[in-house]
């Protein structure tokens, strides 16, 4: 069993087994249970009841959260012509096409968090897809990275776009911004993002979709919400 520092078991102190918090509670409590000595991350996992074999089931894409997430993202656009011109525009931090492709593959070049890039552009990236999915870098059109419109792609990364994917167990994990933000904001990320899991839970799923929701700061304990803190 892993061994827990003083800081982290005093942290834990403060939140009361099996208790399930409304999001405001939650939110306060994490807080003020953040051990870290930087600015850390607020981080949400729900857990689902998915069945990750089917489909229909496997839940992925992205969403642009109200409030940002506190993080400077540096986006890379595989683009040609005019939608090259735009995106740059838009404020992407690197455009380019094969240059940049080339400049992954043999300099092993990873600064940028995420890559943007035109439907046109995708048979060039093929080959880098050995080395870009395993960094979830590789653009895809679900969430909103593969798209004829860059421009706009880039304005919803640097304004706070955040990308789910459910893993084999059904759970899906996000950063919904960070310890220095206000806990209003924060209530208003945790929200948006709830929100819109539940606005896509599949036909299929039967009996009870939503099993568990956990916030937590980085290196610091989780807090379980209570799922009807979210009923309308």
């Amino acid at each position: 069993m892993k061994k827990r520092s003083k800081k982290y078991m005093e942290a834990f102190s403060k939140i009361e087994k099996g208790k399930a918090y409304t999001k405001e509670e939650a939110v306060k409590l994490v807080k003020e249970t953040s051990i870290s000595k930087f600015d850390g991350s607020i981080e949400i996992a729900m857990r689902l009841n998915l069945d990750t074999k089917k489909a229909d089931q496997q839940l992925r894409g992205a969403i642009v959260l109200p409030k940002g997430t506190g993080k400077d993202i540096r986006v890379l656009v595989i683009a040609k012509g005019e939608a090259a011109a735009k995106a740059k525009d838009a404020g992407a931090d690197y455009v380019g096409d094969m240059d940049m492709l080339e400049k992954i593959e043999k300099e092993n070049w990873f600064d940028f968090d995420t890559m943007i890039a035109t439907p046109d552009m995708m048979p060039l990236l093929g080959k880098l897809g050995r080395v870009l999915g395993p960094k979830g870098l590789m653009p895809n059109p679900k969430t909103g990275t593969v798209t004829v419109d860059p421009a706009k792609a880039v304005s919803d990364a640097k304004a706070g776009r955040v990308e789910y994917r459910t893993d084999s167990f059904g759970n899906i994990h996000a950063a919904i911004g960070k310890v220095s933000f206000s806990d209003e904001d924060l209530v208003e990320n945790l929200s948006s993002f709830v929100e819109k899991i539940l606005k896509i839970k599949p036909a299929t799923v039967k009996g009870e979709y939503v099993k568990n929701i956990t916030l937590s700061s980085t290196m610091g304990p989780g807090v379980k919400i209570a799922t009807n803190s979210f009923d309308k």
